[in-house]
């Protein structure tokens, strides 16, 4: 904490991040090398995997399913779009 003239700031540090795909060796180990990450430093590590078998869908796959399909294709259609909303909010 830093404290100048009556005023206490606190000394904020960026928290830096590694995204990587790894391979799930035998007995479940997980390995992963990089230069970026520090020796000998504590790291918390979140590891996301999907069931056997699914598919990975995409972005535009996930909203193209969603009520309403907000999946635009140009930002002429996002516009189009806002400009109607904004109107039937004047209506």
């Amino acid at each position: 904490m830093i404290q100048d003239e009556g005023y206490a700031f606190e000394e904020k540090v960026m928290q830096s991040a590694l995204k990587t795909t790894a391979t799930v060796q035998p007995g479940g180990r997980v390995e992963i090398t990089d230069a970026q990450l520090p020796a000998g430093e504590a790291v918390d590590i979140v590891i996301l995997f999907y069931p056997a078998g699914a598919a990975r869908r995409s972005v535009r796959d996930v909203l193209a399913e969603a009520p309403g399909q907000l999946a635009f294709h140009t930002a002429a259609e996002v516009d189009t779009y806002l400009r109607e909303e904004r109107d039937a909010w004047d209506r």
